[in-house]
């Protein structure tokens, strides 16, 4: 444990402008220096303009350079782990927790039961990236670079932008759900309608940076809690939740092994912003204090949300009518018939909004990790600031999701597993960096070598690990567009194994191929 837990190392930064490194980013072009003087001029220009909005709209405006030692001013550890517990205590988190009765066929105890051992093995490496936050201050696509090469680090750059817009709009599409229920026989609130005011409350929190972001999620568990409990009272008087029949064999094993490909999908894809939310924290902090708080802060809110889910789910499948209104309306449909039928309808419609609002605490740190990922996709990038990175993101966000929202059911399984194999495949090759490679130290980083392309590894190790590990996906997978031969195996729906194998051969090859890249590039 102290090894896993060792000292950082202290390292001197070059001062740097926070918000802009855009002269030192394009230092190295072989234009002629009359083309390179008008390139910079008309950058500067247009990047100086967008610097200076954000700055007068008193935006965050630090890009993915290093947090110096002096800017480590946040001391608290409770502000990680409430934001986390504000992130995951949402409408999607409870979503997964009803797949199990309504699409696995699995029951009450069983479902729970997975629940909770998948997201145990999710939220570790979660608040394991943590700790790199308070000792290197850099942000965890970044980190990437040293993890799994400057090439590779960059592709998950690229596939982490993709990532965080995705989980938004599967976020954004339950609370677009919840919204079109209310008021049923009246005016009901179109999806497109739902998905832009998350869109919109989400961009009021996210666009000032992390100190607003902070404030916010230190509280916005509170209303989600109240309509949680409202949610158990109304199940328990509907008299509609039952255990359900207890199953084993192949079928059962493999519907378990496909949930809990979900679950973890949803709790361990968090490890690709881990260090993001850590990186203003001093280098002395309590990195027991702050690992195990973090583990608790993740879990507590995953176990409690997916649990009641799947036993408002239990209630779908002993009512007719509620598994009406879920097949066509989602988790949004069966929340609605446990708030509102047979009840003071305004006091359940209202605790739908509430629950539909729920979404904003969730897709604030998908946004907010994903302008620091764009900038870490190239150097050019890096200039454009991350408030505006936001605005974007957004943007996608809502195209992406009025397309998307008619085919919620198979978009969310499908999207959440593909989460599943890629943040499983992130962590075996980071953690085979750093536990083997590196010796569980955090002195083996050099962070002034964080944009020096001839210090950093190649990544040739991470890429041949990423390869091997996607043969592993696709032979364990289970999935309706494909079924891997080993998945198909297990049980007569099939089982999903492929985050298993994947981070498994991909561990294997990554501890293979890296002795080599260090013998032949030294680096």
């Amino acid at each position: 444990m102290d090894k896993l837990f060792s000292s950082f190392k202290t390292t001197d930064l070059e001062k740097q402008d926070p918000a802009f490194v855009a002269n030192e980013a394009i230092s190295n072009d072989t234009t002629s220096e009359d083309d390179f003087s008008k390139t910079v001029s008309s950058e500067a220009s247009n990047i100086a303009f967008l610097q200076k909005i954000a700055t007068r709209l008193n935006a965050e405006t630090r890009g993915i350079e290093p947090v110096r030692d002096d800017e480590k001013t946040d001391a608290n550890i409770w502000n990680p782990c409430m934001l986390w517990f504000s992130a995951n205590f949402v409408i999607s988190a409870y979503a997964v927790g009803a797949l199990g009765p309504m699409v696995f066929g699995l029951n009450f105890g069983i479902t729970s039961l997975t629940i909770v051992f998948f997201n145990i093995i999710g939220v570790v490496p979660v608040a394991y990236f943590s700790l790199f936050g308070p000792g290197l201050g850099l942000r965890q696509m970044v980190l990437s670079r040293y993890l799994v090469g400057n090439i590779v680090g960059r592709f998950f750059s690229f596939i982490n932008c993709i990532a965080c817009v995705g989980w938004c709009v599967l976020n954004s599409i339950c609370s677009a759900q919840l919204l079109n229920m209310v008021n049923l026989h009246g005016h009901r609130c179109p999806f497109w309608a739902g998905i832009m005011v998350v869109v919109l409350g989400t961009i009021l929190v996210t666009f000032f940076g992390i100190k607003v972001i902070t404030a916010f999620e230190r509280w916005s568990w509170v209303p989600n809690l109240a309509v949680f409990l409202v949610i158990i009272a109304r199940l328990h008087k509907s008299g509609q939740f039952s255990g359900g029949k207890w199953t084993s064999g192949p079928t059962t094993a493999g519907n378990v092994l496909s949930l809990g490909c979900v679950a973890y999908g949803y709790a361990g894809a968090w490890a690709t912003y881990s260090a993001d939310y850590t990186v203003y924290m001093p280098r002395n902090t309590n990195k027991v204090k702050l690992f195990f708080g973090l583990c608790v802060a993740l879990t507590v809110p995953l176990c409690f949300t997916m649990i009641l889910g799947a036993a408002v789910g239990m209630g779908g499948v002993n009512n007719a009518t509620w598994a009406k209104y879920y097949s066509s309306n989602g988790i949004g449909g069966l929340t609605y018939e446990v708030l509102v039928p047979n009840s003071v309808h305004g006091f359940g419609e209202f605790c739908c909004v509430l629950l539909a609002l729920s979404t904003i605490a969730n897709n604030t740190p998908n946004m907010y990790t994903l302008g620091f990922s764009f900038q870490a996709i190239w150097e050019p990038l890096a200039r454009v600031p991350r408030a505006f990175c936001t605005l974007f993101g957004n943007a996608a966000v809502f195209v992406v999701g009025c397309c998307a929202c008619y085919y919620f059911d198979s978009f969310m399984e499908k999207f959440m597993d593909t989460l599943a194999y890629y943040g499983a495949i992130y962590i075996s090759l980071g953690m085979a960096e750093h536990l083997i490679f590196r010796k569980c130290s955090f002195k083996a980083y050099d962070v002034k070598d964080w944009k020096t392309f001839s210090k950093l590894p190649i990544g040739i190790a991470g890429g041949v690990g990423f390869f091997v590990a996607a043969f592993g996906v696709a032979l364990g997978m289970c999935q309706s567009y494909w079924v891997g031969e080993i998945g198909r195996r297990i049980g007569k729906d099939g089982g999903d194994v492929g985050f298993e194998m994947g981070a498994a051969w991909g561990f294997i090859a990554y501890v293979l191929v890296r002795p080599l890249e260090l013998k032949y590039f030294g680096r």
